[in-house]
């Protein structure tokens, strides 16, 4: 295996995990550390990865992947993330949902939930659960992105004004060093704030390797939500962090 072939195998692990570390990015393709860290700082270096304490990310960049590329991004993790979520979420209350791949996996999830009543302003999570026996479903108006099939624009936002769910289900892009939750789009991020300013209790659906990573636009902060429900891997910082914010960690 030459040097290009390696980075190959090292990108295609990061998409797929969304972060490693030397360890297991080793052990995965039949390597040294000592070879894994020269290969992590020269693709750092031709910035196609972030370098952390031990291991590395995928670079952030200005424009989020495109969804059928985000949903093989830490796909195990999501669908675990998305059934822990729905087993916190009762029968009989009302739900908003914001577009994205980890969110989209939580309403997978609720397949088998009753009286739900569910705002989204995601056109594909919206046709994927239209069809639960349990669950109602509500989109605004606005324009369509079409990227993803989120709905975005003033009457969006006014539409989700109108309801005080029991939860909003929340995902991010990022979350960065100081708790700050980020996303690329201004537009879907002011749908997402709404959610959280309408909403009881907000649950942030994130897998652990959005943590360190860098987005351009703040959605909010830890101390703005209730629960994060993430995998096994979330870092005992962030778990500090959100401890000292009161929020609830569940891993899956």
């Amino acid at each position: 295996m030459n040097t290009a072939q390696r980075h190959d195998q090292i990108l295609s692990l990061l998409t797929s995990r969304g972060r490693a570390s030397v360890e297991e990015i080793a052990k995965a393709i039949g390597k040294t550390p000592q070879t894994i860290r020269r290969d992590l700082t020269t693709l750092a270096t031709q910035n196609k990865v972030v370098r952390f304490h031990g291991g590395a990310s995928l670079l952030a960049g200005i424009e989020y992947t495109n969804y059928e590329a985000r949903q093989n991004i830490a796909a195990e993790q999501k669908s675990r993330i998305g059934a822990a979520c729905a087993a916190i979420i009762p029968n009989d209350v009302a739900v908003m949902i914001n577009s994205g791949t980890t969110t989209a996996a939580v309403a997978r999830e609720l397949a088998g939930h009753t009286g739900l009543r569910v705002v989204t302003d995601s056109v594909k999570i919206s046709y994927e659960i239209s069809s639960f026996s349990g669950v109602e479903v509500m989109v605004p108006g606005g324009r369509i992105r079409p990227s993803d099939g989120a709905i975005v624009g003033h009457q969006a936002i006014e539409f989700i004004a109108q309801f005080r769910p029991d939860f909003a289900i929340i995902g991010a892009a990022a979350i960065a060093r100081d708790g700050s939750l980020l996303d690329y789009d201004m537009a879907e991020v002011a749908v997402a704030r709404a959610m959280i300013a309408h909403a009881r209790n907000v649950i942030l659906c994130v897998d652990s390797g959005k943590f360190h990573k860098m987005a351009p636009v703040r959605i909010a902060g830890l101390s703005d939500i209730n629960v994060m429900v993430t995998d096994t891997r979330c870092s005992e910082v962030l778990r500090q962090m959100c401890q000292a914010e009161r929020v609830r960690v569940i891993e899956a």
